[in-house]
């Protein structure tokens, strides 16, 4: 239980809150019982809903992608800095091959191919800054 003391026009009032179940509270003001309806409004939040329409990519008709495979992309283990990249678009590699070199909290971390395939597309230089879960190589 709560209580309140409020003073309106120079007159003094003593509220007891009793107890408040969904929109009904019941109250006692200078002894006198009361029960009242709250009247609540749906809270807005103040941060904004991002919406972004669905990207496609070009198809690339060179490519058949039933006969090398499905694609892979590699994501950004975590947040960091793109030292070094050591492939190429159209480059042929091997499982366990080094793609790149990254700083990732004060350390370089070596990100490695782990399946073999040919480098479709690669979404980074180096310099950058990428988030974890950021696109970086693509793999066919």
């Amino acid at each position: 239980m709560k209580q309140f003391k409020f003073k309106i026009h120079g007159n003094s009032y003593a509220v007891d809150v009793m107890s408040i179940e969904d929109n009904i509270a019941h109250m006692e003001v200078n002894g006198t019982p009361y029960e009242i309806e709250i009247e609540r409004k749906v809270a807005q939040t103040k941060t904004p809903t991002i919406v972004r329409a669905p990207q496609t990519e070009p198809a690339n008709p060179d490519i058949d992608k039933k006969e090398v495979g499905s694609a892979y992309t590699m994501l950004a283990p975590l947040p960091g800095n793109i030292m070094e990249v050591k492939v190429k678009p159209g480059d042929i590699i091997e499982k366990g091959q080094l793609l790149m070199m990254m700083e990732a909290m004060k350390m370089e971390n070596k990100l490695l191919a782990d399946r073999k395939g040919v480098v479709e597309k690669i979404h980074v230089t180096a310099g950058d800054t990428v988030l974890q879960g950021d696109k970086l190589i693509e793999i066919i």
